[in-house]
């Protein structure tokens, strides 16, 4: 096919845009935040994140005409049988919160006061497609395990960076720079392995 130099990425979260174009910047690669291009926001119906960053990566290739990328994302906590989960961004808002990353945090910490068994994994799927129709999405999974703090620690990132704690690094991703972030983190992994996918299937 043509080489790809521009894509769509099927978000308006500045954190994952500013995160996501660093990463795939070795490629050559501009993401171009769908927002950017008028493109409104796609349903997200399906319990898994491969189907629902499938329907995102549809959507914005429908709307732009271009090659499309999605991540759906999310906190899978042991202590909820891995809820969360797709549900993540609207977590809050199941306790009477307005939607936001602050509230997600504090409807967290409040919900697990109690709860001692802390292991949890933030999980990220990407899915591009060089077009709405391509047959051979590519698709590329990370997952990094945890525990749930119980405040918040460090200032950096976003989303549940502040109460991530990673024990190997003994930091959460909010105390860490967004070069070791990106090492370790869920995203940072999937987009190593969508990284190889693009170079092996698109761009050779």
């Amino acid at each position: 096919m043509p080489a790809v130099s521009r894509i769509v990425l099927a978000s308006n979260n500045q954190g994952k845009l500013h995160e996501l174009q660093a990463m795939f910047a070795p490629l050559g690669l501009q993401l171009i935040a769908q927002s950017a291009l008028d493109i409104p926001q796609a349903q997200e119906p399906f319990h898994t994140f491969v189907e629902n960053a499938l329907a995102k990566a549809r959507h914005a290739s429908r709307y732009s005409g271009l090659p499309a990328l999605a991540d759906d994302a999310g906190l899978c906590v042991d202590a909820f049988e891995g809820l969360p989960g797709v549900q993540t961004a609207f977590y809050c808002t199941q306790f009477g919160y307005t939607k936001s990353d602050d509230n997600n945090r504090r409807a967290l910490l409040e919900q697990m006061q109690h709860i001692s068994h802390r292991k949890a994994a933030l999980v990220s799927t990407l899915v591009a497609l060089r077009h709405t129709d391509d047959p051979e999405p590519l698709i590329a999974s990370g997952r990094a395990e945890g525990e749930i703090t119980r405040e918040l620690r460090g200032t950096n990132g976003f989303g549940f960076d502040p109460v991530m704690f990673i024990p190997e690094a003994n930091r959460t991703f909010a105390e860490m720079t967004d070069e070791e972030k990106n090492q370790r983190s869920h995203r940072g992994q999937a987009a190593r392995l969508m990284r190889e996918l693009m170079q092996q299937r698109w761009l050779k």
